[in-house]
């Protein structure tokens, strides 16, 4: 099941370490499958507040996430970016095709009523 590494930068910066770290990430991300899917992009905000910057990565399943952000490649680059901005980043699983919401629903009511 496709997995997802979220970050929302609630600073942003061009210090030179963080264009570095900008520079090298994409080739720490290819041995796991790990690609980008919104990087840079200015966001809408339609509820409440978003300050700051979205970066949205995927990889082909959790373990291939976990193990990325692990990785030591990955690890010696992350003090150029942790120094310089604030931020949250939440790996993530996806939902399978067949997903329908109301299933989530109704086993959250069920597990209420326990």
């Amino acid at each position: 099941m496709t997995a997802y590494a979220v970050a929302h930068l609630r600073t942003t910066s061009t210090h030179d370490d963080v264009l570095t770290y900008i520079e090298k990430i994409q080739k720490t991300m290819q041995p796991y499958g790990g690609r980008f899917l919104v990087h840079g992009s200015a966001v809408e905000v339609v509820e409440g507040e978003w300050p700051g910057a979205l970066v949205v990565l995927s990889f082909p399943d959790m373990a291939a996430a976990h193990d990325w952000y692990a990785s030591p490649a990955y690890r010696k680059i992350l003090p150029l970016r942790t120094d310089h901005l604030a931020g949250d980043v939440v790996l993530a699983e996806g939902v399978g095709p067949g997903y329908d919401a109301r299933e989530t629903a109704a086993a959250m009511r069920a597990a209420r009523t326990l």
